[in-house]
């Protein structure tokens, strides 16, 4: 095992498990948004308690977040130091500006909302969990900011062996930036609708008696879930082949890899349904093709080439020199690129047939357990489909840090050793599955709860601070 390998392992292990929890408060957060509009709007009861009970789920994950967040920013200092120096002037920006506006903006409002109801008029409490998803929105677009400038660096200068920025504006400039946060955004708000159907879902399977004014929430809740993630899931499908379109010409290495070309095709590309790639002969395996369609996915319309990774390693060698080799982990990204379009295409399906299904007339969903049984696992799918997302986004940089400025070997910290890193993998994985179990434990715990039963926290009014009873 060598630095640069447990490096990245850790570096990846604490970024995929922090990226469960961020799509999961963004688009919860949201719901639960629309979820009080619509109590503000109809003054029906059912809506406020259905946003208490939902809301508590939202806030258990916000939790968790912030914690493996936290972590995640500690290893800039601790593994990937020359990476720090190197990018700090540029990186350090955006990330202040996450923590000093939108994580302000999150945590003051949501301590606004959880102690205020019942206490400010409904259209005040309401506007504040709409800065709570306003915060977590913005949160997104900062950390997306400097990640998109390692993707497609912009407005810099090479100022003394490290990147200097020169224009703050063009970062928010930055195509790649707006491809990268709609295409989060919209699969985070598609990711809360499949967590919140399946959710409900589960609690229907129960074997226990629902009251109706219960059973009346749960299905509420299923069909404004089910509608946000058809809704979301249409339209981040939509940007995903926009931004595929736009990597074609910007990062086209990382395009080839996610289709198994190696060869520079023909004007008719066939598109690679399956096969198996050969990093050591760089060629394709036991492939599976489809005449034309790769042009059509790329440029819509039956004609268009491909450039192969074959020849754009050989371009690269010259521009930034031979010592390495530019090809990305081509099996990871072919594969991850197929998983989240399968598991997009698969919440469409089982979405729009939910909505059928659940309508007043037929009720058909609510009869029938292997419906809610399929709307329940795939509440699971959206993780592995947002990883998946970000394994292409990620490895297809490889062996780029900063895109085509510092790599990968000339990040890490010089100063840190195996066995450190040994130790604090170990550590950190002990912590997250403790983290993943107490979080699946109290939101279980908190799914066994009424929602018609849903209360505020409630605390004694004691004048004197000292006072034993204050404690």
């Amino acid at each position: 095992m060598s630095i640069l390998s447990l490096a990245r392992f850790q570096f990846a292990m604490t970024t995929v498990y922090h990226f469960f929890f961020v799509p999961f408060t963004i688009g919860t957060a949201f719901i639960v948004a629309i979820m009080e509009s619509m109590y503000v709007h109809t003054k029906n009861e059912s809506y406020k308690k259905m946003t208490k009970f939902w809301g508590n789920i939202f806030l258990l994950s916000f939790a968790v977040g912030v914690v493996t967040g936290i972590i995640q920013e500690f290893q800039f200092g601790m593994n990937w130091s020359d990476y720090s120096r190197f990018m700090g002037d540029i990186f350090g920006a955006p990330l202040a500006l996450e923590a000093l506006l939108s994580f302000f903006i999150e945590s003051t409002f949501i301590g606004l909302w959880v102690f205020t109801w019942d206490k400010v008029k409904p259209g005040l409490h309401a506007f504040f969990i709409w800065m709570i998803s306003f915060g977590s929105l913005t949160s997104a677009l900062w950390i997306l900011t400097a990640n998109s400038f390692m993707q497609h660096p912009v407005g810099y200068a090479i100022r003394g062996g490290r990147a200097v920025m020169v224009d703050f504006g063009a970062l928010l400039k930055n195509p790649q930036l707006w491809f990268e946060f709609g295409h989060v955004i919209l699969n985070a708000i598609m990711m809360g609708g499949v967590i919140f159907a399946g959710l409900t879902a589960f609690q229907l399977l129960k074997k226990r008696e629902i009251s109706n004014e219960a059973r009346t929430i749960y299905k509420k809740t299923m069909r404004l879930s089910l509608w946000m993630s058809l809704i979301f899931a249409i339209f981040g499908l939509v940007l995903g082949d926009m931004q595929m379109q736009y990597l074609v010409k910007e990062q086209p290495m990382k395009f080839a890899a996610t289709e198994d070309v190696y060869t520079t095709t023909g004007e008719h590309a066939p598109w690679t349904v399956v096969g198996i790639a050969n990093t050591k002969e760089h060629k394709v395996q036991n492939n599976i093709d489809i005449p034309d369609m790769l042009s059509v996915l790329s440029y819509h319309k039956t004609t268009g080439a491909v450039t192969g990774m074959n020849e754009l390693n050989a371009q690269y060698k010259k521009k930034y020199g031979k010592n390495i080799d530019y090809y990305p982990p081509v099996n990871t990204l072919f594969y991850s690129f197929r998983i989240m379009c399968a598991i997009s295409a698969w919440i469409i399906l089982v979405s729009f047939v939910g909505l059928i299904m659940s309508r007043k007339k037929s009720g058909y969903l609510y009869k029938h357990k292997w419906a809610l049984w399929i709307l329940a696992l795939t509440t699971f799918l959206p993780f592995i489909g947002n990883t998946a997302g970000w394994f292409v986004t990620e490895f297809g940089r490889v062996p780029w840090t900063v895109y085509g400025l510092f790599t990968i070997q000339q990040s890490v910290s010089p100063n840190v050793s195996v066995a450190s890193l040994l130790t604090s993998n170990i550590v950190y994985f002990v912590l997250f599955t403790a983290l993943a179990i107490t979080l699946i434990g109290l939101i279980v715990h908190e799914l066994k709860k009424d929602p018609t039963q849903a209360i505020e926290p409630k605390f004694k009014k004691v004048l004197d601070p000292f006072d034993k009873e204050a404690f």
